[in-house]
């Protein structure tokens, strides 16, 4: 264990070391710091580069500054860095641990924050151990990029004992922090052109932004499924991804996908395609989201829609053109209402589509997105389709209009850039 130790010794805090701790993403410092000081392990799940590892250096910095812990209660393990890749199981882990409390003669409350740790079999055991262990503290925060790492019976395993924060790219608000530029429609298209994952901010160099998205997804393809699921036709994968990519807000079938590569002369399968979207879902680089019928309360099967989670993706493997914005916009949309804690579903009444109907709790909004309300037709489609929906709740179309538009028989307009601000 020593020289796993020494390697780690760097990652950690335990002389006094300064580490950047990056951008500081306020929104899920503000959440995740109402629950420091209790049992509840701390789950932060997001795709890969969004920032989880910055949220963790920022909290630990806080636990550090603010409430003037010693560093060498805390110990951290980043899965991925060079010197943990011998820790492989959760007796590993227990090992790394004990001797690092050995070395350090710690005493009192130990802060474990575990990057990554999908990667650590039976990662599950050590945490649910330590986080109810009666006999020492431990607080214990992790950080994990697959959808599933909290699902089936892990889920039961962990009930109760357990926060979850799912963490995104920058969103607007925080683009422009970042880049200390007003929120106006020229920054707002300049972000739908670009995304907001976190890195791609610091580069300035269109081809080198381009081969760090690429980098991204093959990293994302080959590590997070291909090995983990043992992918045989790679091929298929990536282009069912790159078809998903180039198809985001429009309705689409699994059936639709099967008949599109049999017509490439691709042969593949239902199974095969539904297998293999559900492998890129959990990633969550993607987003489905199902209809529902207003009229009958219930999900419609079969059609839905794919979002990315970041227009990166789309706009650095394909290219940006003109004719993406209005595509581009309601993804992006559509991102703000999952930062905001919606659930989502595409709304169908009779033979109208809402773009969104978003749900929290008791509160719920229908949303409309149009890129330019410039006709008369387009105006009205845009707005009756919500006038047809006969209840009390918040309606709103949302375009890049610098017009206003006020309120049309009580349906708000909003501005894009003044989405983020407009909605609690």
């Amino acid at each position: 264990m020593e020289q796993i130790f020494n390697k780690i010794r760097k990652y950690n805090w335990w002389e006094n070391q300064k580490f950047n701790i990056g951008f500081k993403r306020q929104l899920y410092l503000g959440n995740i710091l109402k629950y420091v000081g209790n049992k509840l392990i701390k789950v932060l799940i997001g795709q890969r580069r969004v920032g989880k590892s910055f949220i963790l250096r920022q909290i630990i910095d806080f636990l550090i500054f603010n409430k003037k812990v010693d560093p060498n209660n805390i110990f951290y393990l980043n899965k991925e860095f060079i010197g943990a890749e011998d820790i492989k199981s959760s007796k590993d882990l227990e090992n790394l641990l004990n001797y690092y409390k050995q070395k350090l003669k710690v005493k009192g409350k130990v802060y474990i924050f575990l990057d990554e740790v999908q990667n650590i079999e039976n990662w599950e055991l050590f945490v649910n151990s330590y986080s109810q262990d009666f006999t020492s503290e431990h607080e214990i925060f992790i950080t994990g990029s697959n959808s599933s790492l909290l699902s089936g019976e892990l889920a039961g395993y962990l009930s109760g004992r357990y926060v979850e924060f799912e963490i995104y790219p920058f969103s607007f608000y925080e683009y422009t922090s970042y880049y200390n530029i007003g929120q106006s429609k020229e920054s707002y298209l300049k972000y739908l052109q670009t995304g907001g994952l976190p890195e791609l901010l610091t580069i300035t160099d269109p081809e080198i932004s381009s081969h760090y998205v690429e980098s991204l997804r093959n990293t994302i393809i080959l590590r997070d499924i291909i090995k983990r699921y043992n992918i045989k036709d790679v091929g298929l994968l990536e282009n069912i991804f790159n078809f998903l990519i180039v198809n985001i807000a429009n309705l689409t079938s699994l059936n639709n996908i099967v008949k599109y590569f049999k017509a490439q002369n691709k042969k593949t399968n239902y199974e095969t395609v539904s297998r293999y979207v559900s492998y890129l879902l959990q990633t969550l680089i993607l987003h489905e989201v199902d209809r529902y019928n207003i009229r009958g309360k219930q999900i419609l099967s079969g059609v839905r829609k794919y979002f990315l989670n970041d227009l990166a993706f789309k706009n650095f493997l394909f290219g940006f053109t003109p004719s993406d914005i209005n595509y581009n916009l309601e993804n992006e949309i559509f991102m703000e209402l999952k930062r905001k804690g919606y659930k989502i579903n595409v709304g169908v009444l009779n033979d109208k589509e809402i773009d969104f109907i978003a749900m929290r709790s008791n509160k719920k909004l229908y949303v409309q997105v149009s890129y330019l309300l410039n006709s008369e037709k387009v105006i009205e489609r845009e707005f009756n389709n919500l006038l047809v929906i006969k209840d009390n709740e918040e309606k709103i179309v949302i375009s890049m209009d610098e017009i206003d538009f006020s309120s049309f028989e009580g349906i708000k307009h909003i501005k894009a850039w003044e989405f983020e601000n407009s909605i609690d």
